[in-house]
């Protein structure tokens, strides 16, 4: 392989090793208390390449990188805060300390948006809950080998994969259920193999997940998403040693296969696109047919500026990569400390919009993935003389709601689609019935219908 620079070995760190990590000790003792009481409810790890590379050690604790991977006190509210705090510095037991922190992770709404409540499909009547089938198109897979990440970002929405009890995890060991779920619905044309991060397996180990799926008798599975931070927080995965590239040869025997390939890249900061590895990285994902779509939240302390949005969306055109969402910050975890109201996203969202080219307009947000579907605010008007946000389904858990513009009375405070009252003087949005007919039939039928478990109401959905 042709080599301009030295990889490194992979080297991560947890809360037990705070203190080795490189640049720690410009952080005071109580700083460091701070983030071993708070990695004691949410997940911490960090590697080498983030720390060493990534975080500018001397905008530390302001440098969004810092802010985007090491825990803060102000994450956890300030009674559970102090009630950790007090724990850790007291060299309390682990199991007190994991009772505690348990009790604090019940209160951070650990599965947003109906995941365990109306995502989880069914099998001849078995729940399957290494899958999840929220919109008619396509069904997530996460594979157990994939339920951890290079580093844990802090505004993680799927943090109760990694600290939660087995009742809040998706995970499945083998991909067999996930084949016949398959067969039995042919309108899924796409596949999302998700975690954590499935790119912390081996490619050996992926490949067990993946080649059942190039099957002919899954001809109608069209597309495989892998969503990935790695070429963010370990772009060695795709540039150097022999499994890296293998994973290479995979993707190119799936675009063989006459299928697509979509690597579903999260970056959050401009910054992850800076070095010489993380740009080699996207050019060998690309050489194999494969595309790279960037997605990531919009999070105050590390990208709530118009300024870092555009720079973040035309460096990923140059590298070859395509914008594709700007999420809004998901109701869990340490949504308070990460949270933008919407009116101010939107004001950044358009802001950074109006400074690209129309090769970066491909990207879409202010998105939030709620529990009626996928809802871009799509902008602010005036409809009979009321100021209102203009609201749109991308995807509905009712296929028919796609695309559907709706209307919400402007409320500069809010943060999330909860917090918005229809414009229209009704008391509910026109979804608002259908959610509670599909919550209704699921808890009829034990969660879902006893054979196929799709989730909408569809009479085409088999």
């Amino acid at each position: 392989m042709d080599d301009d620079f030295t990889p490194r070995a992979f080297r991560a760190y947890q809360r037990g090793q705070l203190d080795r990590i490189p640049g720690i000790d410009r952080l005071d003792p109580e700083h460091r208390d701070a983030i071993r009481a708070v990695a004691a409810v949410l997940p911490f790890r960090v590697n080498g390449y983030v720390v060493e590379e990534l975080i500018d050690w001397d905008r530390v604790p302001e440098d969004p990188i810092f802010q985007l991977t090491f825990p803060q006190r102000d994450m956890l509210d300030p009674a559970d805060y102090r009630t950790m705090l007090r724990l850790v510095r007291s060299r309390a037991p682990r199991a007190e300390l994991q009772r505690v922190a348990q009790a604090i992770r019940a209160r951070l709404n650990p599965q947003p948006a109906g995941q365990l409540e109306l995502n989880v499909p069914r099998l001849f009547g078995r729940p399957l809950r290494g899958l999840q089938h929220k919109y008619r198109e396509t069904v997530l897979f996460f594979p157990a080998n994939g339920q951890t990440c290079h580093t844990y970002c802090t505004y993680c929405f799927r943090w109760a994969q990694f600290v939660g009890g087995p009742e809040l995890r998706f995970v499945d060991r083998e991909s067999v259920d996930l084949v016949h779920y398959l067969r039995m619905h042919p309108e899924i044309s796409d596949v999302l193999v998700t975690g954590g991060d499935p790119l912390v397996m081996t490619t050996p180990v992926l490949r067990r997940y993946v080649e059942p799926l190039l099957d002919a008798r899954l001809d109608s599975v069209r597309t495989i998403r892998i969503g990935s931070k790695a070429l963010a927080w370990w772009p060695y995965r795709f540039t150097h040693g022999e499994d890296a590239d293998d994973l290479l040869r995979l993707f190119e025997e799936i675009v063989a296969s006459g299928r697509h390939v979509a690597l579903m890249a999260h970056y959050s900061h401009p910054r992850e696109l800076s070095t010489a590895v993380a740009e080699r990285a996207i050019a060998r994902v690309r050489g194999t047919g494969a595309v790279v779509r960037c997605q990531a939240p919009l999070v105050r302390h590390v990208n709530d500026n118009p300024f870092v949005w555009a720079t973040l969306w035309q460096r990923q055109v140059e590298l070859g990569a395509v914008p594709y969402y700007m999420f809004v910050e998901r109701d869990t975890g340490a949504r308070r400390y990460f949270e933008v109201p919407l009116a101010r996203a939107l004001e950044i969202f358009q802001g950074a919009y109006r400074r690209v080219s129309g090769l970066a307009r491909s990207v879409r947000g202010p998105s939030m993935s709620a529990l009626p579907g996928k809802v871009l605010l799509d902008g602010v008007a005036q409809v009979g003389g009321q100021r209102v946000f203009v609201l749109k389904f991308l995807q509905g858990r009712d296929p028919e709601w796609a695309n559907q513009v709706f209307f919400a009375k402007f409320d500069p405070r809010a943060v999330w689609l909860d917090d918005l009252e229809p414009a229209s003087g009704r008391d509910e949005f026109f979804f608002e019935e259908g959610l509670r007919r599909l919550r209704q039939a699921r808890s009829s039928l034990g969660g879902a219908r006893a054979t196929g478990g799709a989730p909408w109401p569809s009479t085409d959905a088999s």
